[in-house]
């Protein structure tokens, strides 16, 4: 969808609403600009990539915000310590991290997840949506973000 470097305008926004006053992380840094969205609303955010060059030209990006930790590792070492957040934006790792039930555990009870980078009506099989839909601790529900790319917002239930 975005070739690794960014999400879409439309998910920026999006990002930015949900992230309003809110204790924000980010699997999945890239370049920053999923992140830049967050933060220009978040009450703070935690942000990490498992590439480290990816993650100095994000670093540069986001040096202007002072609220912002991008660290360099895997989301399940270097988030999971800091959390668990308001909202969590689900932005790498691919299939593995989505289908993680464990990214579950990020977030507060109430609080969201967002996963981006969805296609409205694959055929077959999707396992992302085929856990999220069924998970008996979150309740979920798929957005359009543009006519041809779709994103999962999946909030923890209370409790």
């Amino acid at each position: 969808m975005t070739g690794g470097d960014h999400s879409i305008p439309e998910v920026h926004r999006l990002l930015a609403v949900l992230a309003s006053g809110r204790r924000a992380g980010e699997i999945g840094t890239a370049y920053g600009g999923g992140a830049e969205a967050i933060a220009s609303t978040a009450r703070s955010l935690v942000t990490v990539e498992v590439d480290a060059k990816r993650a100095a030209s994000a670093r540069e990006k986001l040096a202007s915000f002072p609220h912002v930790e991008v660290l360099v590792g895997d989301w399940r070492e270097e988030l999971a310590p800091r959390g668990p957040f308001e909202l969590v934006f689900v932005d790498g790792g691919g299939q593995e991290t989505k289908t993680d039930p464990g990214i579950l555990e990020l977030v507060v009870p109430g609080g969201l997840l967002v996963m981006d980078d969805l296609t409205p009506g694959l055929p077959g099989p999707d396992p992302v949506r085929e856990l999220w839909s069924s998970h008996r601790g979150a309740v979920a529900t798929e957005i359009l973000t543009t006519p041809a790319t779709a994103a999962l917002l999946i909030a923890r239930r209370l409790g």
